[in-house]
């Protein structure tokens, strides 16, 4: 009688061992995954359900890309607001009045130096140099602080005062002018967008809260 050969058995054997070891791998993994699920579900007491699709995202509000401050305590109205001319030879508003009584201490909105501190014309006028071409000026303002000093952002500047030349006359205000380009540019721009975030706003992920 012949016998079957032992080789060809040895390897189904084999073989059937290795799919019985993976049949039972891919088992225990289905069983992790599905318990990972469970324990996600938010159906799981104290958990927070996830929104629908589509409310995944809020609008959140971007820090003001300059980090100045108002130039008044406390926050100011805005009396009349930037309005430049559409051609540099018109007139136009290029700068903010904002609202402030005879006396009120004016503050440096950003770092810089006192690079003038006097009168212009009819009317007492403060300039501070923050750097990279950008300038702000301030009056009706009684300077307090040496022209060449070095000052902090929120240091005082001086005291809004009376002017008949005022921008607000015969009422007292502030008004606050930012140029960009260095000394004698024309270039202006709208002081409150270096305090408040004018950018559009963007979406972050949903937090749940």
């Amino acid at each position: 009688m012949t016998r079957a050969p032992k080789a060809p058995l040895r390897a189904a054997a084999a073989r059937g061992r290795e799919s019985a070891r993976g049949s039972a791998a891919l088992a225990a993994a289905i069983l992790m995954a599905s318990a990972s699920l469970v324990a996600l579900s938010p159906q799981r007491a104290g958990a927070q359900a996830l929104p629908p699709l589509g409310v995944l995202a809020r609008e959140a509000v971007q820090p003001a890309p300059r980090g100045w401050v108002w130039p008044l305590e406390p926050r100011p109205a805005v009396v009349r607001p930037f309005d430049p001319p559409s051609r540099p030879w018109l007139s136009g508003h290029r700068g903010v009045d904002l609202a402030a009584p005879n006396g009120a201490e004016v503050r440096s909105p950003a770092a810089g130096t006192v690079v003038f501190s006097g009168w212009v014309v009819d009317r007492p006028v403060v300039t501070v140099d923050h750097g990279e071409g950008r300038r702000s000026s301030f009056e009706p303002v009684s300077g307090s602080v040496p022209v060449g000093t070095r000052v902090d952002r929120g240091a005082g500047l001086g005291t809004v005062t009376v002017s008949e030349a005022g921008h607000c006359a015969p009422s007292t205000c502030l008004h606050w002018g930012v140029r960009e380009g260095g000394a004698g540019s024309d270039d202006y721009r709208d002081p409150i967008a270096f305090i408040e975030d004018r950018r559009p706003s963007v979406l972050l992920p949903w937090n749940g809260g």
